[in-house]
């Protein structure tokens, strides 16, 4: 008989081995799955994570990490430290996206003039549009009682009709022939993320990832709000005693989520995406919350993780177009990681045992 025996105390060694294991169980099912689509599943699992590294046109593809990890690590950094505190925002997605529509448009409102403070100016918008979706839920908890898990959600439908209004309605390009979407970003120059250094993919949203990540390790290892917010997440009854605003906790956690949610929409709307459009989200707030995930809610894990995740983001396009992958396979294979993780990390509380448990009388 196989059962399964809680541990005393969590295992270091198991927590910190899961998110390897989780990759290489993800690599063997994500191989059955392609071969069950009829594909060489070794050809496309180094295809995934070989080729745009070290394939024949990795010159072009290793800027992409940048390019793609920088979102996925900064709206991971925010959940982490709402995650860590038993405070679970779902709808980065949504901040995400009115981030972006909050920054564009106040850079857009300027067009066409050509001043240096136009992209300040976008950034702070970014920021405080997704700060104030993330106050909804935060708001709602913390007067009404209500599940910032569902409405951090829903709002994500709110924010992508929101979307989908202003691309057709208040956004959309007078110049543009009839077609939905706003005016292209990067062919503005007082308003485009461009690279800072050519042929890199370095852009200001990859120094605000870098800058998150510094920020949450000094918050959290070294100043008495990140003590707050782990003693939170670890043990809510004493964080009461030890005098924890459990109000302030909850404002600061979303709110600083929200921001750089709406950082991340930002940079991605006045850099590589280049403009408002319907399809504008891609879901990097929903993969966010697997990169924090397999980032163990550590700042350097989540960096790791981040760049991982762009991996499989870049080397999934690859094998759509080289070897013919539905891109739902890719999505479902990304998936796979989060639920490889999360049953992996049993065996970090759980001990498996073979035989009768022991009757004790």
């Amino acid at each position: 008989m196989i059962r399964l025996e809680k541990r005393p105390q969590p295992s270091r060694v198991w927590s910190m081995a899961t998110p390897l294991v989780a990759v290489l169980a993800t690599m063997i099912a994500g191989g059955l799955l392609f071969a069950a689509l009829g594909k060489n599943p070794v050809e496309a699992i180094r295809t995934i994570f070989w080729d745009p590294l070290f394939g024949e046109f990795a010159f072009y593809y290793r800027p992409q990490l940048l390019v793609k990890g920088a979102p996925l690590v900064l709206i991971a950094i925010g959940l982490s430290l709402g995650f860590r505190a038993g405070i679970w925002n779902i709808g980065a997605e949504g901040q995400y996206i009115m981030g972006a529509i909050c920054g564009a448009g106040a850079g857009l409102a300027f067009y066409p003039a050509d001043s240096a403070l136009i992209f300040p100016l976008m950034v702070v918008a970014g920021a405080l549009g997704g700060w104030a979706w993330a106050m909804i839920p935060a708001v709602l908890k913390t007067r009404f009682g209500t599940n910032e898990i569902l409405v951090s959600l829903m709002l994500v439908y709110v924010a992508e009709q929101f979307l989908a209004s202003v691309s057709l309605g208040l956004l959309k390009n007078p110049e543009g022939f009839g077609f939905p979407g706003s005016r292209n970003l990067q062919s503005w120059d007082a308003a485009h993320n461009a690279e800072l250094i050519t042929g890199t993919g370095m852009h200001w949203g990859v120094v605000a990832a870098l800058i998150a990540v510094i920020f949450a390790y000094v918050l959290l290892n070294r100043h008495m709000l990140g003590y707050h917010i782990r003693l939170s997440g670890e043990a809510p009854r004493a964080a009461r005693f030890a005098g924890v605003n459990p109000t302030r906790l909850v404002l600061f956690c979303l709110g600083t989520s929200g921001a750089l949610a709406g950082l991340a929409g930002l940079f991605e709307v006045s850099g590589p995406s280049g403009q408002i459009s319907i399809d504008f989200n891609v879901g990097y707030g929903f993969t966010a919350i697997i990169v924090a995930f397999l980032g163990r809610l550590h700042p350097i894990g989540i960096l790791l993780a981040g760049l991982l995740m762009a991996l499989t983001y870049i080397g999934g396009e690859l094998a759509q177009l080289m070897l013919g992958l539905p891109g739902a396979s890719i999505q479902l294979f990304q998936g796979m990681l989060l639920f490889f993780l999360l049953a992996m990390d049993v065996f970090a509380n759980y001990r498996v045992r073979i035989g009768t448990p022991e009757v004790t009388t």
